[in-house]
C-alpha cells in the first residue's frame, strides 16, 4: 500500500479541480499552487501511483501526449481544441454505436473525440 504524501495529494487535487484531462506539465502547474516545491519527476511518480491504484485514468488522443483525469467520471468523451491543444470532457454518449458495426461483429467499446476550437480560442479567432 502506497503512503499518502502532500505531493500526491497535490497532484490528485490538481486533477480533481481541473474538470478536464491534463498533461503532466499542466498537472505540475496546478499542483504547485498546493505544494510550491513540487517538481515534474514527482508529478510523474504521483501519476504512476494514482494510475496503479485506479484513482486516475489515462486519456489517449491520437497524435498527442497522454493526459490524465479522475477515474470516477464514468463513460464520457472528449473535445480536443486544435488551437490551444487542451482537451475537455464531453458529458454523455451518443449511445448505441453498435449499429455502426459490420453485421456479425460484436462491439466491445468505443471512444469519440470531437475536434475544433474551444470557446476561448473560437472567440479569439
Amino acid at each position: 500500500m502506497e503512503r499518502k504524501t502532500r505531493q500526491r495529494s497535490a497532484v490528485r487535487d490538481a486533477l480533481l479541480e481541473a474538470h478536464r484531462p491534463l498533461t503532466p506539465t499542466e498537472v505540475l502547474e496546478r499542483a504547485q499552487r498546493h505544494v510550491s516545491g513540487i517538481g515534474i519527476a514527482t508529478v510523474y511518480r504521483a501519476i504512476k501511483a494514482l494510475l496503479a491504484d485506479g484513482t486516475v485514468v489515462s486519456v489517449e488522443i491520437s497524435g498527442t501526449p497522454p493526459r490524465y483525469e479522475m477515474a470516477h467520471l464514468g463513460h464520457h468523451h472528449h473535445f480536443h481544441c486544435r488551437a490551444c491543444s487542451r482537451v475537455f470532457e464531453i458529458r454523455g454518449c451518443p449511445g448505441n454505436l453498435g449499429r455502426l458495426s459490420p453485421p456479425g461483429f460484436k462491439l466491445e467499446g468505443h471512444e469519440v473525440v470531437l475536434y475544433g476550437r474551444c470557446v476561448t480560442c473560437a472567440e479569439a479567432a
